[in-house]
């Protein structure tokens, strides 16, 4: 059944701004990272930006200083805000959260993804 729900893409113009969006509808115990990637078309899916479980953040540095990782351990969630966006950064985005469900089961999920287009 699906895990992770992502929300938030769209068009939006050069110099623009959006908040990504990635709820875990399941029974967490323990989350170990939760992260974002992107892919665009004919090329690999990249890290963006990442949050380990103690707070510590690790961005591509294509978006450092534009992009902010944040999350909200209530919600199980995690957003991704986007500022300064750029073409180059037309993608689909992915959210990704590992860790731990009920029972101490081991997981490492993604949702499917949501489009950005940056364009004018």
């Amino acid at each position: 059944q699906v895990q992770l729900v992502e929300s938030g893409g769209g068009l939006v113009q050069p110099g623009g701004s959006l908040r990504l969006s990635c709820i875990d509808s399941g029974s967490i115990v323990s989350v170990s990272a939760m992260g974002w990637y992107r892919q665009a078309p004919g090329k690999q899916r990249d890290l963006v930006a990442m949050i380990l479980s103690g707070g510590m953040t690790n961005y591509a540095d294509s978006v450092k200083g534009r992009f902010t990782i944040s999350r909200d351990n209530a919600k199980n969630a995690v957003y991704l805000q986007m500022n300064s966006l750029k073409p180059e950064d037309t993608a689909v985005y992915y959210c990704n959260v590992r860790g731990w469900r009920t029972g101490w089961e081991l997981f490492d999920d993604w949702g499917r993804g949501t489009q950005v287009t940056v364009s004018s």
